[in-house]
């Protein structure tokens, strides 16, 4: 819907359009921050005033007191997120409401209740709950009220130690393969990490098997960088012998192990940054980020993985006339698409998102 409640005509020239976000952007000034992540299109990600992956953009939300209006260009596990850490006299708004994520959908609330359900009867030991970021505020909320915490990528090792402090096991949501890359650089074996299925009984998992392990992996994924296999790095060597291989902790641990370093979005771009001009990167993450670095660095060659690699479809559902909807309904006092986490959430999660904030 466009600002005056009409659908915005799709016709508009590309120019046109973002003259109209730069309008919009000058007339709201200070009272408007927008938030960028580094999966979004260049066309949106212009105009963001801190861009970042979604711990950095967490962070940025939460220390921006004075922005009144905190328009998150995203996904709505993001906004969600922004919701919570934000002033009750602040509003976070998603550009488009369908920009979710396949991950998080992987890992329902219902789920994971039935999930600790059987778990408690079937433990001798205790468990510490960690959500991925790539999840709900009630799976957040889950894991404040269970004392359990928050991690994103970029966290993610310093987390499980703080629950290692706390517990004898964790319960890993709702990417395995984070999961288990992780375990594996805190020396925690295959053979300690089981794989929960959310849709077989039980989990799929013996009472054995479970009592075993350290760590309890949900079955979810990225689509994104699940599309990244060993041989890549085979060919990238094959073709580019001096290459350097980063992949993101969300590809598979046959992906992470074949790589030369694996980080978050943030991590990559630090260490691409940080190397000799010159130095070919072959990089397994979604190819937006990829190729925007490829265009800031000119002295580096930065390419991807695979040649087949993909865009994060739901956040491409964030374009410019979203973005220039929702701005220019501020500018009438019109707000659009304003996320609103109940009290009854936001408060146990707010707890295991702070809890994440104090272990970066």
């Amino acid at each position: 819907m466009s600002a005056l409640g009409e659908y915005a005509p799709v016709s508009l020239p590309t120019e046109e359009i973002l003259d109209r976000i730069a309008a919009a952007k000058k007339k709201l000034g200070q009272s408007t921050i927008i938030l960028g992540h580094h999966y979004q299109r260049d066309e949106v990600f212009r105009f963001a005033d801190f861009s970042g992956d979604s711990f950095k953009l967490a962070r940025d939300a939460a220390d921006r007191r004075d922005a009144r209006y905190i328009v998150f260009c995203g996904v709505h596990f993001m906004a969600e997120s922004a919701d919570i850490l934000t002033a009750d006299d602040q509003s976070v708004l998603l550009p488009d409401l369908k920009a979710g994520c396949s991950m998080a959908d992987m890992a329902d609330i219902d789920q994971v209740l039935d999930c600790w359900e059987v778990l408690g009867p079937r433990l001798s030991q205790s468990t510490i709950p960690i959500t991925y970021m790539n999840s709900s505020a009630a799976i957040k909320a889950f894991c404040g009220e269970h004392g359990g915490i928050v991690c994103t990528s970029s966290n993610a090792r310093s987390v499980y130690r703080w629950a290692f402090e706390r517990g004898d096991r964790i319960l890993f949501i709702p990417d395995e393969h984070l999961g288990r890359n992780t375990g594996h650089t805190m020396g925690i074996s295959d053979d300690e990490m089981v794989v929960w299925d959310p849709h077989s009984p039980v989990g799929g998992l013996t009472g054995d098997e479970l009592e075993r392990s350290r760590v309890i992996l949900w079955k979810g994924f990225c689509s994104v960088h699940m599309t990244f296999q060993p041989e890549h790095c085979d060919r990238m060597r094959e073709r580019f012998p001096d290459v350097k291989i980063v992949a993101h902790p969300e590809c598979t641990a046959e992906v992470v192990a074949n790589s030369d370093y694996s980080g978050s979005t943030e991590q990559i771009i630090r260490l691409v940054n940080e190397s000799p001009p010159g130095t070919p990167w072959a990089i397994g993450t979604e190819h937006h980020l990829v190729a925007r670095l490829n265009e800031l660095l000119p002295d580096h060659e930065v390419m991807p993985l695979s040649p087949f690699a993909c865009n994060c479809a739901t956040m491409w559902r964030i374009d410019p006339i979203n973005l220039m909807d929702v701005l220019e309904g501020l500018v009438v006092g019109k707000v659009i698409n304003r996320i609103i986490v109940p009290k009854e959430v936001a408060d146990p999660a707010l707890i295991a998102l702070e809890r994440m904030l104090a272990n970066a």
